[in-house]
């Protein structure tokens, strides 16, 4: 049976509710789902995250040993599992990579108003070009305050309205209007849209012809402290390698410390507080600070290719369309510059996702009959790095994205405890909420919006690339409401994680963790895709998302809505 659903949502959405358990429990009976189901275990998933993220995978970093070591293990597991290769009789798909690593004793020093200000890199800014050239530099580029970087005409919005950028560096604020203010009429209040991630401010600079872009960091509207981004802009950056990007790409990309940029802005004789609260406005105009930076990026460049892994469960009676499950692989390697522990072991970004993708695969090989569609078990490359095993794969995809019917990602499991909500990052843009409700509905589980929309987590994982391809995609994260803690204590787990151990070596495996809510949400993640493998059902985005016109253009028709059979 295919459900359709009439256009408006809260009508959809009465349907699901009245038949969720029954839809879900229907499609299971006399399919061995219930024994696949229970065949995801703490046990197996814990120690496939030991494995993953001990100090032998050197951090799993793209294009090193950790690597090798790494797509070994999955490669071992899967085939274990009697799945197939999922590329022809590979179960890789390579992606050609450059690193660029710029020399951290680059000088950079701000001059103006009679003074000199020499920065120091890692304490006071990093900078990085995606340039694929051994040297960049700033001659005394003019600094121009240009608000939160952002042209939005649809929000009558312009930070560089009045202004040429050609030649300059943009300095710029981290997010966008709508957080700074909480005002819900502005962007959309305090969840990020894409114009406050620092990629849409980097590409936007180049758009305008600038030189060099400095985002300013603030812990709060970033989403994590500058150690992060001290780390993250630290060592090898990697691009897919596609070109030098020269007048495509701005010159110099980098951040200022929040300390750093108040000392530039009282450089300038300005008020710091006083002007980014200027920028909230529709009134703002782009500030010359009546400052140059100078600055030479110095490059060490390589190519290499790295590689997702593909695993494939054929379909039964329609192999051609297929039902992805994702997660990345990598993570940031090793420091040999840092003192004691060197390794970025990344147990819960993102050993724990890849150990789920592992379950996952051999709760379908449990199955006493493949699904009537394939599955494939894909773990991506470079997602640190900017999802780029993910945007080669939405670029160069295996399957056609058309007959792709679902993407469902997985980037950090639950590792605190069980929860009854489980949280949807993008909640309400897709039909497969509709999905995920009716196994969560029938077993007494609720689904919830993303609890912290300021952080722009929607841009930051590797569903994303396949959204904006127009694939529909579910990326659901850990819930906050714990059974036996409470919501305030989930939510103080999440910032401790974020503040402490989020890309920093002392994200490690834990023998304390309590890994049962992370096995809940797999299970909820099995039946989800379980039912789309078994339907015929084509979920899409709904109607006024950015995606639904190019999900409606690839499939050649306007889809009426389709939730679970």
């Amino acid at each position: 049976m295919r459900v359709s659903f009439p256009t408006t949502l809260a009508a959809g959405a009465a349907l699901v509710l009245a038949a969720g358990a029954t839809l879900v429990l229907t499609a299971c009976g006399g399919a061995g789902f219930d024994d696949a189901e229970a065949s995801i275990a703490e046990q197996t998933l814990a120690q496939h995250i030991r494995d993953l993220s001990a100090d032998s995978m050197e951090g799993r970093a793209p294009s090193s040993w950790g690597e090798e070591r790494t797509v070994r293990y999955l490669t071992d597991r899967f085939e274990g599992m009697g799945l197939q290769p999922g590329n022809g009789d590979s179960w890789f798909q390579d992606v050609s990579l450059v690193s660029i690593e710029a020399d951290p004793g680059m000088g950079a020093v701000i001059r103006g108003r009679g003074t000199a200000n020499r920065l120091e890199f890692g304490t006071d800014y990093v900078a990085v070009t995606e340039r694929v050239v051994e040297t960049v530099e700033l001659r005394d580029s003019e600094l121009v305050f240009a608000g939160y970087g952002i042209v939005a005409p649809e929000y009558e919005w312009d930070d560089y309205a009045g202004v040429d950028a050609r030649g300059k560096t943009a300095v710029v604020l981290v997010n966008d209007p709508g957080y700074a203010t909480g005002d819900t009429a502005l962007f959309k209040g305090r969840a990020m849209t894409y114009y406050g991630r620092w990629t849409y401010k980097y590409e936007e600079a180049a758009r305008q012809g600038a030189d060099g872009v400095l985002v300013v960091h603030q812990t709060g509207p970033a989403g994590y402290p500058w150690e992060v981004v001290r780390t993250g802009w630290s060592g090898p950056q990697f691009l897919l390698d596609g070109g030098d990007g020269q007048g495509t790409i701005v010159g110099v990309e980098g951040w200022l410390s929040e300390e750093t940029a108040r000392t530039v802005f009282a450089q300038a004789r300005l008020d710091f507080d006083g002007r980014a609260a200027q920028a909230a406005t529709r009134e703002f105009q782009p500030i010359p600070l009546g400052l140059t930076l100078s600055l030479d990026v110095r490059n060490s460049i390589q190519r290499s290719t790295s590689r997702n892994v593909l695993a494939l469960q054929p379909g039964r009676t329609h192999p051609e369309e297929v039902v992805i499950y994702m997660a990345h692989w990598d993570h940031l390697g090793k420091d040999p510059a840092l003192e004691g522990d060197q390794i970025f072991n990344g147990a819960l970004d993102n050993a724990s996702g890849t150990a789920g993708l592992l379950e996952l695969a051999r709760a379908f090989k449990k199955l006493r009959r493949p699904p009537e569609r394939s599955v494939l078990f894909m773990a991506v490359t470079a997602e640190e790095q900017g999802l780029l095993g993910s945007a080669h794969y939405a670029a160069h995809p295996v399957y056609p994205l058309e007959e792709t019917v679902a993407a469902i990602n997985m980037d950090g499991l639950n590792i605190w405890g069980p929860t009854a909500d489980i949280t949807v990052v993008g909640y309400g843009m897709s039909e497969l909420d509709d999905y995920l409700r009716s196994a969560a509905e029938s077993r007494g589980r609720v689904l919830a919006p993303d609890p912290e929309p300021e952080k722009g987590y929607y841009y930051r994982s590797d569903h994303f690339e396949f959204a904006r391809m127009g694939v529909p995609s579910l990326y659901a994260d850990p819930g906050i409401d714990d059974l036996e803690h409470g919501e305030e204590w989930a939510r103080s787990q999440r910032e401790i994680y974020t503040a402490e151990r989020y890309h920093s070596p002392a994200d490690e495996y834990d023998a304390s963790w309590n890994l049962t809510g992370a096995v809940g949400d797999l299970r909820l993640l099995f039946a989800v895709g379980y039912e789309l493998a078994n339907g015929r059902g084509w979920p899409n985005w709904r109607e006024g998302t950015a995606f639904r016109s190019i999900r409606d253009e690839m499939m050649g028709t306007e889809q009426e809505a389709a939730g679970p059979e």
